[in-house]
């Protein structure tokens, strides 16, 4: 049976610490896209964010009273947030090491090309990816779906990496179009583009990621008659 929901301070502690991991992670990539709207906010990221998460996860407990999955998507949404930042994150610290060694990589630049070229931006992108995806693991196991589904962990892990891995296709796919049709328009360097295509990625996965790991996943076990 169904019963309302309005969410345990377990629920708005972990809202509240991913509002503030969303603040902090926001930081170095609006320095990197828009400097002139990071000096403005930089001071102000961190708090905002840190109180923007709890409300929000109030107004979706309210409305899941109404509409009991808004409740479980709200949590997902907050974090599938917080890991497009983590990835977004990432992915901007391997463009700055890039820029700061000797060798001046380019995101475009060819790594390898036996069989099929490689370019550094599909290699950052894939790091950055594995980073948010393990980030992805513990953040919906122990609090967007956090049942206890009785599975073994290795069983749900290797559910977990299958359905990630078809999410990582739709995310590299949808990056890497973006990134290469777009990266000479607009007036945006190669590496903002990057970002933005990265982006892009990530928010495409979203929709597959919650479907698997709703359903697949940490699918809660049926209660059978006795």
């Amino acid at each position: 049976m169904n019963t309302e929901y309005t969410g345990s301070r377990k629920d708005y502690f972990f809202g509240t610490v991913a509002g503030f991991l969303i603040g902090l992670l926001l930081i170095p990539i609006l320095k990197t896209t828009n400097p002139d709207i990071f000096e403005q906010l930089k001071y102000i990221l961190v708090p905002v964010f840190m109180i923007l998460v709890p409300i929000g996860l109030i107004i979706a407990s309210w409305i899941s009273q109404k509409i009991s999955i808004i409740w479980q998507l709200a949590k997902f949404l907050v974090i599938g947030v917080l890991n497009t930042l983590v990835d977004l994150g990432v992915l901007a610290f391997l463009f700055s090491l890039a820029s700061l060694s000797g060798a001046a990589i380019a995101s475009n630049d060819i790594l390898f090309t036996f069989l099929v070229p490689i370019t550094f931006f599909i290699l950052y992108k894939s790091i950055s990816f594995i980073i948010a995806n393990i980030n992805s693991y513990f953040w919906n196991k122990h609090w967007t779906f956090g049942t206890d589904n009785h599975k073994k962990t290795s069983a749900e892990f290797t559910q977990f990496f299958l359905v990630s891995l078809v999410g990582f296709a739709i995310n590299i796919i949808a990056s890497s179009l973006v990134f290469y049709f777009f990266h000479e328009i607009g007036g945006l360097t190669v590496d903002q583009w990057g970002l933005i295509g990265g982006a892009v990625g990530s928010i495409s996965g979203l929709a597959w990621n919650f479907i698997g790991y709703k359903f697949i996943v940490f699918k809660e076990p049926e209660n059978n008659p006795v």
